[in-house]
């Protein structure tokens, strides 16, 4: 963090204020844990603090401390809106752009007179934060919290609980630290949580040891729908609304799903495409590995964004005519592919 930043945020918050922490729709357990732990680090400071996400969270993340006193902004919405009514100043976590909350939240927040304050890791971050403290670099927003709470000094305000948030959402966003934007840094932070109450071993049963009879079969069906272009070094992955009927979809239950096409030998673009008829949308989530930007790809043709090697989009085509543009598209970029990633 930039120290004028620091130096801001620390007279800012030298008097009591009323705080809401707001993440992204269809949170995850990076979304969640940094919301979690920067509320209960600022209630420790005797701030007035609550949670507020767009809608619910998955239930592989429903654990962790804190999460049953969050408002839905779809269900709770009156509760919502009156904390953000009364809000001095919100967090926004884990996201850079208002419509990533949604439409209703998006047009409330839009609304909003106060003070944003944004702590997030994906590009292109929209300017309407007071203080914006954005690195592409860091693997996960969680650790970014972990970093903010260093440089205001408080480091050991962090507790078990905190610990416990902070460290899920490295953990989730990071693939178990396998990816790419795991540090030695992140593993010097994850020692730290570890050794400040993170029971690591609990906290990944939780997350991944606890899969449900039909959460597994649905799995078992988007394997079977695998397809593979290898000579683009792609594969890809469809579920139709009826197939997430079938296997008694939950949300969270399709989480992690598009990691297992990018595990096949000699792939290193993946995509997962998710027959969304609630929403009326197609959601989408790509993977790569090496030098080819899903976030590019994503912005450019499905709406979307994220990170160089995983982003998320959305296409309002039906689930047909959205895999077909995709199929269309890849041969064009059949030599970026090729020479993306090498073993």
């Amino acid at each position: 963090m930039r120290a004028n930043d620091i130096d801001v945020l620390k007279t800012y918050f030298n008097e009591s204020k009323q705080i809401v922490f707001v993440s992204h729709k269809n949170p995850d357990g990076d979304a969640v844990g940094s919301s979690l732990a920067l509320s209960k680090f600022y209630e420790k400071l005797g701030h007035q603090v609550t949670v507020v996400l767009p809608n619910g969270i998955p239930d592989f993340i429903s654990w962790m401390p804190g999460a049953e006193k969050v408002y839905r902004y779809d269900l709770q919405n009156q509760q919502s809106k009156r904390a953000l009514d009364k809000a001095e100043v919100v967090f926004l976590l884990d996201f850079n752009a208002l419509h990533r909350v949604g439409d209703d939240m998006q047009n409330g927040l839009e609304a909003y007179q106060g003070d944003f304050i944004m702590i997030d890791h994906h590009q292109e971050p929209d300017t309407i934060a007071m203080v914006t403290y954005s690195d592409t670099s860091i693997c996960s927003t969680c650790q970014m919290v972990y970093h903010y709470i260093e440089a205001l000094g408080q480091l050991d305000l962090i507790d078990s609980e905190i610990a416990t948030c902070i460290y899920t959402g490295i953990m989730t966003d990071t693939g178990s630290f396998r990816f790419a934007s795991t540090t030695s840094t992140t593993h010097r932070i994850i020692a730290d949580l570890i050794d400040r109450g993170a029971k690591n071993s609990d906290i990944h049963n939780s997350v991944f040891g606890n899969n449900s009879y039909s959460r597994l079969q649905l799995l078992g069906k988007a394997l079977t729908n695998l397809k593979v272009l290898q000579d683009c070094k792609t594969a890809y992955i469809t579920l139709t609304h009826q197939e997430l009927l079938d296997y008694n979809y939950e949300k969270g239950d399709t989480e992690g799903v598009v990691n297992y096409a990018l595990s096949l030998k000699g792939i290193v673009l993946a995509a997962i495409f998710i027959e969304d008829k609630d929403q009326g949308i197609i959601k989408i989530s790509f993977r790569s590995k090496g030098s080819f930007s899903v976030n590019q790809f994503a912005r450019k043709y499905f709406d979307g964004g994220g990170h160089d090697n995983a982003a998320g989009a959305r296409s309002m085509l039906t689930l047909e005519e959205t895999v077909s543009k995709f199929l269309h598209l890849i041969p064009n970029y059949k030599q970026e592919l090729l020479v993306s990633y090498e073993i």
